[in-house]
């Protein structure tokens, strides 16, 4: 069976100007492969903002899917208990800190897991907070200012910085922490743009607008490369 991670820069209905569902939510809908598909939306990195929750129902109500929040600042036991009903597990945007401090102490990120494992389909996805918390580490304003956190989940292998375009203050603070070894090569994505993980192996990049991209970022040893080595990633419109 198999596992989709979709991990967003930034875009989908978080980032959409009515809360309408964009050609990301659609993607990764349609990667569930079901008709109604039990969509679960976390709010955790938001601290189960009402208004947050409001905006998925609503938007995600147009797209003909069943939906539930899992919510862990009230009922937390019995919200999590339903989480592995779930097809898709979409993540919100806030505080990573507070997100996998969270997940930790509920036993979240270990129901995931468990959730992976075969004998089903499963599609995860998120934007800024609820992608970087699938990666080794990444950068974040979590703190206030933006800082390097080593400290995520590692169901994916490497480093992610999301809002890449749209938050240029993370891009210094990324590729410095890359090439002074704080972070491990990782990838950062353009709001709108992302990278589809299949088995914890990176499958291609997508967007759902003109020009958004993608980049993978290297440590290099090269006295030219100023300790970095980027590659852009072929990225295909939705």
């Amino acid at each position: 069976m198999t596992t989709h991670i979709v991990t967003m820069g930034g875009g989908g209905f978080s980032m959409s100007p009515t809360g309408a569902p964009t050609n990301l939510d659609r993607y990764l809908v349609e990667l569930t492969g079901r008709r109604s598909p039990l969509v679960c939306f976390v709010p955790t990195a938001s601290a189960d903002d009402p208004t947050y929750v409001r905006k998925f129902l609503t938007g995600y109500a147009s797209l003909g899917v069943r939906t539930m929040v899992l919510t862990l600042w009230q009922d937390a036991a019995a919200s999590l208990d339903r989480l592995p009903q779930a097809d898709l597990v979409l993540v919100g945007g806030g505080s990573t800190v507070n997100l996998l401090a969270l997940w930790r102490a509920h036993g979240v990120d270990r129901v995931l897991v468990d959730m992976m494992g075969p004998g089903r389909d499963l599609v995860l996805g998120g934007l800024s907070a609820g992608a970087a918390c699938w990666y080794q580490g990444c950068v974040t304003d979590s703190f206030g200012d933006v800082r390097v956190l080593p400290d995520g989940l590692g169901i994916l292998q490497g480093s992610f910085c999301p809002h890449w375009d749209g938050e240029s203050k993370r891009q210094p603070i990324f590729t410095d922490a890359i090439a002074a070894g704080l972070l491990p090569a990782g990838y950062a994505a353009d709001d709108g743009a992302a990278l589809h993980w299949v088995d914890a192996k990176l499958s291609g990049a997508v967007a759902e607008r003109e020009g958004a991209r993608v980049a993978r970022f290297s440590p290099s040893g090269e006295p030219a490369s100023g300790g970095l080595v980027i590659e852009q990633l072929p990225v295909e419109l939705l």
